[in-house]
Protein backbone atom coordinates (compact mmCIF):
# COMPACT_ATOMS: atom_id res chain seq x y z
CA UNK A 1 0.00 0.00 0.00
CA UNK A 2 2.03 3.45 -1.56
CA UNK A 3 2.35 6.17 0.42
CA UNK A 4 0.04 9.03 -0.75
CA UNK A 5 -0.96 6.87 -3.55
CA UNK A 6 -4.42 8.29 -3.85
CA UNK A 7 -3.88 11.88 -3.03
CA UNK A 8 -5.77 14.05 -5.80
CA UNK A 9 -8.14 11.26 -6.18
CA UNK A 10 -9.99 11.65 -2.67
CA UNK A 11 -13.12 13.61 -4.75
CA UNK A 12 -12.60 10.89 -8.04
CA UNK A 13 -13.32 8.50 -4.82
CA UNK A 14 -16.32 9.76 -2.77
CA UNK A 15 -18.49 10.51 -6.62
CA UNK A 16 -18.24 7.04 -7.85
CA UNK A 17 -19.75 5.58 -4.44
CA UNK A 18 -22.87 8.37 -4.66
CA UNK A 19 -22.98 7.73 -8.58
CA UNK A 20 -23.40 4.20 -7.50
CA UNK A 21 -25.06 4.22 -4.52
CA UNK A 22 -27.20 0.73 -5.02
CA UNK A 23 -23.39 -0.83 -4.88
CA UNK A 24 -22.07 1.56 -1.89
CA UNK A 25 -25.03 -0.12 -0.07
CA UNK A 26 -24.32 -3.77 -0.96
CA UNK A 27 -20.79 -3.37 0.02
CA UNK A 28 -21.83 -1.72 3.23
CA UNK A 29 -24.02 -5.00 4.13
CA UNK A 30 -21.13 -7.06 3.60
CA UNK A 31 -19.10 -5.11 5.75
CA UNK A 32 -21.91 -5.06 8.43
CA UNK A 33 -22.25 -8.59 8.07
CA UNK A 34 -18.53 -8.98 8.39
CA UNK A 35 -18.05 -7.11 11.83
CA UNK A 36 -21.20 -8.44 14.00
CA UNK A 37 -22.88 -6.04 16.31
CA UNK A 38 -20.78 -5.93 18.83
CA UNK A 39 -16.77 -5.63 17.04
CA UNK A 40 -14.89 -3.98 19.80
CA UNK A 41 -11.71 -1.99 19.23
CA UNK A 42 -11.66 -2.12 15.63
CA UNK A 43 -9.16 -0.46 13.26
CA UNK A 44 -10.26 0.42 9.38
CA UNK A 45 -6.77 -0.06 7.69
CA UNK A 46 -6.80 1.68 4.17
CA UNK A 47 -9.62 3.68 5.40
CA UNK A 48 -9.79 6.41 2.41
CA UNK A 49 -12.14 9.00 3.05
CA UNK A 50 -14.05 7.24 6.01
CA UNK A 51 -16.86 7.17 4.14
CA UNK A 52 -17.81 3.61 4.81
CA UNK A 53 -17.15 4.17 8.51
CA UNK A 54 -19.47 7.00 8.59
CA UNK A 55 -22.07 5.15 6.59
CA UNK A 56 -21.78 2.37 9.19
CA UNK A 57 -22.22 4.34 12.31
CA UNK A 58 -24.84 6.18 10.81
CA UNK A 59 -26.92 3.50 9.45
CA UNK A 60 -26.28 1.02 11.89
CA UNK A 61 -24.78 2.37 15.16
CA UNK A 62 -21.70 1.13 14.74
CA UNK A 63 -19.14 3.00 15.27
CA UNK A 64 -15.07 2.81 13.78
CA UNK A 65 -12.94 6.03 14.67
CA UNK A 66 -9.75 4.59 14.23
CA UNK A 67 -8.24 4.20 10.44
CA UNK A 68 -5.22 3.74 9.35
CA UNK A 69 -4.16 5.76 5.44
CA UNK A 70 -1.75 6.28 3.04
CA UNK A 71 -3.18 9.57 1.35
CA UNK A 72 -3.02 12.63 3.24
CA UNK A 73 -6.02 13.93 1.22
CA UNK A 74 -8.51 10.64 1.94
CA UNK A 75 -7.07 11.30 5.63
CA UNK A 76 -8.50 15.40 5.86
CA UNK A 77 -11.82 13.89 4.64
CA UNK A 78 -12.08 10.83 7.26
CA UNK A 79 -10.51 13.27 10.01
CA UNK A 80 -13.64 15.49 9.10
CA UNK A 81 -15.91 12.83 9.43
CA UNK A 82 -14.81 11.94 12.72
CA UNK A 83 -12.09 9.49 12.60
CA UNK A 84 -8.82 9.35 14.16
CA UNK A 85 -6.45 8.26 10.98
CA UNK A 86 -2.38 7.56 11.37
CA UNK A 87 -0.87 8.58 7.70
CA UNK A 88 1.05 5.45 7.10
CA UNK A 89 0.49 2.07 5.08
CA UNK A 90 -0.19 -1.02 6.28
CA UNK A 91 3.19 -2.06 6.18
CA UNK A 92 4.52 1.02 8.29
CA UNK A 93 1.43 1.46 10.86
CA UNK A 94 2.34 2.14 14.32
CA UNK A 95 -0.27 -0.16 16.36
CA UNK A 96 -0.33 -0.79 19.73
CA UNK A 97 0.70 -4.79 20.59
CA UNK A 98 -2.12 -7.08 20.85
CA UNK A 99 -4.84 -3.82 20.86
CA UNK A 100 -7.25 -4.53 19.00
CA UNK A 101 -10.03 -6.95 18.74
CA UNK A 102 -11.08 -6.60 14.86
CA UNK A 103 -9.04 -5.21 12.10
CA UNK A 104 -10.16 -5.08 8.55
CA UNK A 105 -9.49 -4.17 5.21
CA UNK A 106 -11.99 -2.73 2.76
CA UNK A 107 -10.97 -2.45 -0.32
CA UNK A 108 -7.67 -1.85 0.17
CA UNK A 109 -5.96 -4.95 -0.22
CA UNK A 110 -6.03 -4.48 -4.13
CA UNK A 111 -3.54 -1.83 -3.61
CA UNK A 112 -1.03 -3.99 -2.00
CA UNK A 113 1.61 -6.01 -3.83
CA UNK A 114 2.89 -8.28 -0.91
CA UNK A 115 0.24 -9.58 1.37
CA UNK A 116 2.36 -11.47 3.80
CA UNK A 117 3.93 -8.33 4.46
CA UNK A 118 1.11 -6.47 5.28
CA UNK A 119 -1.07 -8.94 7.18
CA UNK A 120 1.66 -9.88 9.02
CA UNK A 121 2.35 -6.28 9.68
CA UNK A 122 -1.14 -6.02 10.62
CA UNK A 123 -1.40 -9.28 12.55
CA UNK A 124 0.72 -7.76 15.88
CA UNK A 125 -1.62 -5.35 16.62
CA UNK A 126 -4.20 -8.26 17.19
CA UNK A 127 -5.42 -9.68 20.09
CA UNK A 128 -4.90 -13.38 20.40
CA UNK A 129 -8.38 -14.73 18.95
CA UNK A 130 -8.95 -11.43 17.38
CA UNK A 131 -10.20 -11.13 13.81
CA UNK A 132 -8.68 -9.95 10.46
CA UNK A 133 -11.41 -9.06 7.60
CA UNK A 134 -10.79 -8.55 3.88
CA UNK A 135 -13.02 -7.38 2.10
CA UNK A 136 -12.52 -6.74 -1.96
CA UNK A 137 -13.33 -7.70 -5.30
CA UNK A 138 -11.57 -10.59 -6.47
CA UNK A 139 -9.11 -10.88 -8.77
CA UNK A 140 -11.18 -13.80 -9.95
CA UNK A 141 -15.02 -11.85 -10.19
CA UNK A 142 -16.45 -10.41 -12.97
CA UNK A 143 -15.75 -7.34 -11.25
CA UNK A 144 -12.08 -8.25 -11.41
CA UNK A 145 -12.01 -9.66 -15.19
CA UNK A 146 -13.62 -6.35 -16.19
CA UNK A 147 -11.03 -3.86 -14.50
CA UNK A 148 -8.25 -5.79 -15.55
CA UNK A 149 -9.82 -6.15 -19.65
CA UNK A 150 -10.32 -2.13 -19.40
CA UNK A 151 -6.94 -1.56 -17.99
CA UNK A 152 -5.16 -3.53 -20.86
CA UNK A 153 -7.39 -2.28 -23.17
CA UNK A 154 -6.08 1.61 -21.77
CA UNK A 155 -9.70 2.31 -20.52
CA UNK A 156 -13.34 2.04 -21.24
CA UNK A 157 -13.46 3.73 -24.22
CA UNK A 158 -12.55 0.73 -26.57
CA UNK A 159 -15.71 -0.21 -28.66
CA UNK A 160 -15.25 -4.38 -27.51
CA UNK A 161 -16.54 -2.83 -23.85
CA UNK A 162 -19.80 -1.67 -25.29
CA UNK A 163 -22.99 -2.89 -23.64
CA UNK A 164 -21.18 -4.80 -21.03
CA UNK A 165 -20.21 -1.79 -18.52
CA UNK A 166 -21.92 -0.21 -15.67
CA UNK A 167 -23.60 3.07 -16.35
CA UNK A 168 -20.74 4.33 -13.91
CA UNK A 169 -17.79 2.10 -14.03
CA UNK A 170 -14.81 2.41 -11.43
CA UNK A 171 -12.63 5.42 -12.55
CA UNK A 172 -10.23 4.35 -14.92
CA UNK A 173 -7.14 6.34 -13.73
CA UNK A 174 -7.44 3.49 -10.33
CA UNK A 175 -7.13 0.69 -12.38
CA UNK A 176 -3.65 0.62 -13.40
CA UNK A 177 -3.16 1.19 -9.58
CA UNK A 178 -4.52 -1.98 -8.54
CA UNK A 179 -2.50 -5.19 -7.65
CA UNK A 180 -5.67 -7.77 -7.89
CA UNK A 181 -5.40 -10.80 -6.14
CA UNK A 182 -7.93 -14.14 -6.01
CA UNK A 183 -9.75 -15.00 -2.44
CA UNK A 184 -7.26 -18.09 -2.49
CA UNK A 185 -4.61 -15.92 -2.83
CA UNK A 186 -5.79 -14.14 0.50
CA UNK A 187 -6.81 -17.20 2.51
CA UNK A 188 -3.57 -18.90 1.95
CA UNK A 189 -1.88 -16.03 3.10
CA UNK A 190 -3.23 -15.77 6.40
CA UNK A 191 -3.74 -19.67 7.07
CA UNK A 192 -0.36 -21.30 5.62
CA UNK A 193 1.86 -18.32 5.90
CA UNK A 194 0.54 -16.16 8.68
CA UNK A 195 -1.52 -18.83 11.38
CA UNK A 196 -4.73 -17.44 10.79
CA UNK A 197 -7.72 -20.32 11.86
CA UNK A 198 -11.26 -20.84 11.53
CA UNK A 199 -11.93 -18.81 8.13
CA UNK A 200 -15.04 -17.95 6.79
CA UNK A 201 -16.42 -16.06 3.13
CA UNK A 202 -19.26 -13.97 2.93
CA UNK A 203 -20.32 -12.25 -0.81
CA UNK A 204 -22.19 -10.12 -2.41
CA UNK A 205 -22.49 -8.11 -6.24
CA UNK A 206 -23.31 -11.23 -7.69
CA UNK A 207 -25.26 -9.64 -10.43
CA UNK A 208 -23.69 -8.91 -13.52
CA UNK A 209 -21.74 -5.57 -13.10
CA UNK A 210 -23.46 -4.09 -15.72
CA UNK A 211 -26.23 -4.33 -14.20
CA UNK A 212 -25.18 -4.05 -9.83
CA UNK A 213 -26.51 -0.59 -9.42
CA UNK A 214 -30.46 -2.05 -10.38
CA UNK A 215 -30.89 -2.88 -6.96
CA UNK A 216 -29.15 -3.38 -3.55
CA UNK A 217 -28.12 -6.74 -3.24
CA UNK A 218 -27.82 -9.08 -0.06
CA UNK A 219 -24.69 -10.64 1.73
CA UNK A 220 -25.13 -14.64 1.44
CA UNK A 221 -22.42 -16.98 2.41
CA UNK A 222 -19.37 -18.20 -0.31
CA UNK A 223 -16.75 -16.58 -2.62
CA UNK A 224 -17.92 -18.47 -5.85
CA UNK A 225 -20.15 -15.79 -7.22
CA UNK A 226 -19.77 -12.67 -5.86
CA UNK A 227 -18.04 -9.33 -7.00
CA UNK A 228 -17.41 -8.26 -3.50
CA UNK A 229 -16.41 -10.35 -1.20
CA UNK A 230 -15.36 -10.65 3.05
CA UNK A 231 -12.61 -13.29 4.24
CA UNK A 232 -12.90 -13.80 8.26
CA UNK A 233 -10.26 -15.15 9.88
CA UNK A 234 -8.95 -15.60 13.68
CA UNK A 235 -5.48 -14.87 14.80
CA UNK A 236 -4.39 -17.70 17.77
Amino acid sequence: MKEALFDGYASDYDEWFVANEKVFLSELGLLKKSLGDNPGRTLSIGSGSGLFEQALRQQTGINVEEGVEPSKDMAAIATKRGMHVQIASAETADLPDEGYDTIYFNGSSSYISDLTVAYGHVASGLKPGGRLILLDVPKESAYGLMYMLADALGGYQDSRLTGALPKFPYPADFLNLAQWHTTPEKAQVLTQTLGFVDVSYYQTLLASPAYADQAVEETVPGYDKGGYVAIIAYKK
